[in-house]
Parts: C-alpha cells; structure tokens; sequence
C-alpha cells in the first residue's frame, strides 16, 4: 500500500492526531509514532531507516523536505534532486505509512526564519568549518518536525555523525520526550557509504570512491591497539591524508574524536586513548561529491 502524502501542517496533525489516544486502538494504547526525517532523492540507506523505525514504531512517517536553511550559498540546494514520486514508490515497498512533504511556505512563512535554533560549540568543528551555520539549519528544521510530527522515536543515520551528535544534544537541552536512534551506515558492496549525492560521481570517480571507506579501516586497525606516541600518531594521520588525497580526493578533514566529538586525551609524549571508545571521521570531495564516512574504533 502507498504511504498517504500530506503537503500541509494542519492535514498530517489532523491524520495523527487519533494514534495518539483510543480512538484507533482498541486496546485503549496509544500506539508509537516514528518519525525519518529526509531530503528525498531515497536510496537504499533511506528504506532500512524506515524498517529500522518500523522495529520502534506502529506508524511511520517520512518527511521529504530540502530544506532551505541547512545550505551555504554556492552549495547544490537548486540542483539537488527532488524525485518525491519516485520516493513515495519506494517507501510503498517497506510499509512507510505517511509521507510529509511540505513547501518551503509552508515550513517558512518568513525565509530565512527570524527564529534560530544554535547548535552551539560542537557545531564549529569537522563539517560547521566549512559549512558555517548549515547545523542551525539542520537545528531550526529538525525542531519544527519534532513538533510538527510529535513522534515518540526518529531514526537517523550514522552517515551524518556530527549531525546524530547535535541532534542528541538539542533533544536533550530542548527536553523533547523523543527517543533518537542512530541507525547503522549502509554501504555499497564495494564499502561506499550509500548517499544521495553519490550519484554525482562519474563511472571513473565511482572507481575511486571506496578507497575512502577502505583508509578509515585500516587507520580503525593501527589504532585499536592503542599505545601509540602522541609523534606516531600525527604522522600516522598524515600518512592517511597523503593517500587519500593521492588517490584523487580533495580532504576537507580527516581527524580523530572522542563518541561526544571532543578532543582526544594526550600530552606531550603519548596519545593516551586505552580503554575509550573513539571515531574517526572523514570529509572529501571526489568530483562534484562531498563524500562523508566515519569509523568507531574501541580502543585497548
């Protein structure tokens, strides 16, 4: 069956309001709303997402949204994809029931909004460097979805780590009573992470790109053992990002965090990261594709 499509706040309040009470449910239990937040142009990541929420939710919404805020001038806001059709089919075959895919009127009767949510100090480093204020953008948007849908549970993909990390913070600090799962990153069979802006890749970078997955791990390998020389460590870095770049990428960053996004313990002489959870992280552009991977690395 095909998702029902709602363009407009009041029709997709109105369709959920009964799931939140007994009028649907016989069993006087109000029944779990998940929310997948999207910018359309669905790929495979995209549809397990949605079986992901599946798992948490009785009812499923989607919302296809490119949204205004979240892009820098020069970046592909005009040019990226809008295939809601196309969309709509594919959710069909993995049970989304709602689909919400507003205008930018309807999500903004004033443009840019004079309401701004600030993702703060951990949106100023890795991707908030070179896309300044994309992160208040992803802020203000998620914030009206959440209360525009009230879901109980999102999902969203650990692709975009920096993104989960802030959401997770503006759930917390914005006291929503909703349950964020990051689900797992899917990959092509070669290792690519699946994106929407993969299809910018030529036949021949399409060649290139999972060298960029197959780096991380091996980078994930050399520091698992920990112990390392705070000198070893930085020249195993920049090891890394010769490679890369050698390879035909052009690094925004390629950096090592503690699972919060903070700076990694060290002092002088040694890089002092036994026994922590870490993730290293990856931003470059291959052709027109801004490609991102990141890695989880349990160390000691």
């Amino acid at each position: 069956m095909s998702p029902i499509i709602y363009h407009d706040i009041p029709s997709l309040r109105a369709a959920l309001q009964p799931y939140r009470g007994h009028e649907i449910d016989k069993q006087d239990r109000q029944q779990r709303i998940a929310l997948v937040p999207t910018m359309g142009n669905l790929h495979q990541g995209h549809l397990e997402l949605v079986k992901i929420a599946k798992q948490h939710a009785d009812i499923v919404v989607v919302s296809i949204f490119v949204n205004p805020t979240q892009f820098g001038v020069g970046e592909d806001f005009d040019s990226y994809p809008r295939t809601l059709d196309d969309d709509v089919a594919k959710l069909a075959t993995v049970g989304a029931d709602y689909v919400f895919a507003p205008s930018v009127d309807a999500m903004y009767p004033v443009l840019p909004p004079p309401t701004t949510v600030l993702a703060g100090a951990i949106s100023s480093q890795l991707c908030g460097q070179s896309r300044p204020g994309h992160f208040d953008g992803v802020g203000i948007v998620v914030s009206k979805l959440f209360n525009i849908v009230q879901p109980d549970v999102a999902i969203f993909g650990q692709k975009d780590y920096q993104q989960l990390a802030i959401i997770k913070q503006l759930v917390r600090d914005l006291s929503y009573p909703i349950e964020i799962v990051g689900a797992p990153i899917i990959r092509a069979d070669d290792g690519l992470a699946l994106s929407s802006r993969n299809q910018y890749l030529t036949e021949s970078e399409r060649q290139v790109a999972p060298i960029l997955h197959r780096e991380l791990q091996d980078l994930a390998e050399q520091l698992k053992g920990g112990g390392i020389s705070q000198q070893a460590f930085e020249s195993l870095l920049k090891d890394k990002r010769t490679r890369i770049s050698d390879a035909g990428f052009t690094i925004d960053y390629l950096e090592v965090k503690t699972e919060a996004l903070g700076s990694v313990v060290s002092d002088s002489t040694t890089f002092n990261i036994e026994n922590k959870n870490i993730v290293i992280l990856v931003a470059a552009w291959l052709g027109r594709a801004r490609l991102l991977d990141n890695q989880l690395v349990v160390v000691g």
